[in-house]
């Protein structure tokens, strides 16, 4: 069956799973991201860095990107997340432990995992040499805000 534009769009094709995590004192629900959540994710992990023969390199930038990424993807049952992407630094300070299992969970369920990294981190000749702009984790953070975050709550 070939499907149509309304059959693409009207399809529930992002997945939810449930991990227990009893540190916690129960389970939590994580979300994959959608398309746009992930390339906001994957841009506020990179960032743009002059190299000394003048061109340009692409990095990953691993600082809190696990909690950043689950800022995105920790969601109630009513698929709400559950924090802001201003969260993330707090909840970096949680346990790397437990925020490994989730990331790796979160990554699955986004289709990402150590192939994107390594993507990320071999692409780079990604930026033209004439391109000066940056991308720094703090100023992607705020671009990078989902529609997602007005259902998060205020705090």
């Amino acid at each position: 069956m070939v499907l149509n534009a309304a059959a693409i769009l009207g399809a529930d094709d992002v997945e939810t799973k449930p991990v227990d995590i009893p540190q916690w004192g129960g389970e939590v629900l994580v979300r994959g991201l959608t398309g746009i959540e992930r390339d906001a994710y994957e841009a506020s992990i990179q960032q743009v860095r002059p190299k000394p023969d003048g061109g340009r390199e692409v990095v990953f930038v691993r600082d809190n990107a696990r909690a950043k990424l689950l800022v995105k993807c920790l969601v109630d049952e009513n698929g709400h997340r559950l924090f802001k992407d201003t969260d993330a630094p707090a909840l970096g300070k949680k346990s790397g432990a437990i925020l490994d299992k989730l990331y790796d969970v979160a990554a699955e369920l986004s289709g990402m995992g150590e192939a994107v990294e390594k993507e990320i981190e071999g692409n780079s000749e990604a930026a033209p040499s004439g391109d000066s702009s940056s991308s720094s984790p703090e100023s992607s953070d705020a671009l990078s805000q989902s529609s997602d975050d007005a259902s998060a709550p205020e705090s």
